[in-house]
């Protein structure tokens, strides 16, 4: 069933009876090879920044829990990494989670961009979703502001045969362009009555679940990604060591500092993460803190360092001690 929205005129749609629907909540999550809009996805229903974002695949290494209110629903979304042939024990660890995460939610979300051809991870992963045989499982198709309607019937098409091919039925295939706000609203109307009856999970405000110091770090990694070349992929990561209230200062004018240290995995990265005369690191605190101060609401002073954790990736103990 492929969804989409008529937008009727609101001034000649018929005034809709009340409701006597039972409240629902639950948790849905996205899933999908990396770099397919999860995360711009999750942004867009919840209305603010919870997610970091990047052109780079496997931007998210945590599942980011954004929380939509509804009158009829709270709907929690769970962003996933992308399912990948993994690397590295990095790599092993996020594709746990990803499974772990499918395991636990009441529906998912598979998202295949619009422009890309459904390919061989795509397939492994709707292989892996059609053995999920009680969870409803909707098609995202994301990304529909880059292509000619042609060429969004023929994805849509694919991604219903391939459900066939495999066994199973999508719960709805709903065309979406998150950077549009393109039939964002019509995905929250779809995922809500898939959930179970409930009162609300979380209290009203409620935008996330994860730690503040999580979020801070996933912004200031999210800066140090831009721009930066395939010289350096994903060998950043980034830990708040410490986020504390600038002593003896008035009331009114706030101050926080926040000291994290970005971590790559060998010495000759650090020049390019600080850049000539430091500038480029400078440009990470500019753009992140800009962020950070929109997401906790007060002026903030961010002490950023660059240390070697060396192939960390690959290291169990230093994985440990990034939070992964």
């Amino acid at each position: 069933m492929v969804a989409m929205s008529a937008r009727p005129n609101q001034e000649s749609a018929a005034p809709q009876a009340e409701t006597t629907s039972p409240h629902r909540a639950g948790f849905a999550c996205f899933v999908g090879r990396p770099n397919a809009g999860k995360s711009t996805l999750t942004n867009a229903l919840v209305g603010q920044k919870v997610a970091i974002t990047s052109n780079r695949p496997q931007t998210t290494r945590h599942t980011v829990r954004g929380i939509v209110h509804r009158d009829d629903a709270q709907l929690i979304l769970v962003d996933t990494p992308g399912l990948h042939k993994p690397r590295t024990l990095l790599g092993e660890r996020l594709n746990d989670v990803v499974r772990t995460t499918w395991a636990e939610v009441d529906v998912i979300g598979f998202c295949l961009p619009a422009d890309q051809k459904l390919g061989p991870g795509d397939k492994y992963i709707v292989k892996e979703l059609a053995g999920i045989r009680k969870t409803p499982k909707i098609a995202i198709i994301t990304k529909t502001d880059l292509v000619e309607s042609k060429a969004l019937a023929e994805q849509l098409l694919a991604v219903s045969a391939l459900a066939e091919e495999l066994g199973f039925e999508w719960a709805e295939i709903v065309p979406v362009s998150a950077v549009k706000d393109q039939q964002v609203s019509l995905l929250a109307d779809l995922i809500a009555p898939l959930l179970p009856e409930s009162p609300p999970l979380y209290p009203e405000g409620d935008l996330t679940d994860e730690p503040e110091m999580v979020m801070v770090a996933e912004l200031i990694r999210e800066a140090a990604l831009e721009g930066v070349r395939d010289e350096l992929p994903h060998s950043i990561a980034v830990v708040v060591e410490e986020m504390l209230p600038r002593e003896d200062r008035p009331a009114d004018k706030p101050l926080l500092d926040i000291h994290a240290n970005v971590y790559i995995e060998r010495p000759s990265q650090k020049g390019i993460i600080i850049g000539p005369k430091g500038q480029r690191l400078k440009d990470v605190g500019t753009k992140s803190r800009k962020h950070i101060e929109a997401l906790l609401g007060t002026p903030v002073f961010l002490d950023l360092h660059v240390k070697v954790a060396k192939d960390w990736q690959r290291d169990p103990k230093q994985l440990r001690k990034l939070g992964f």
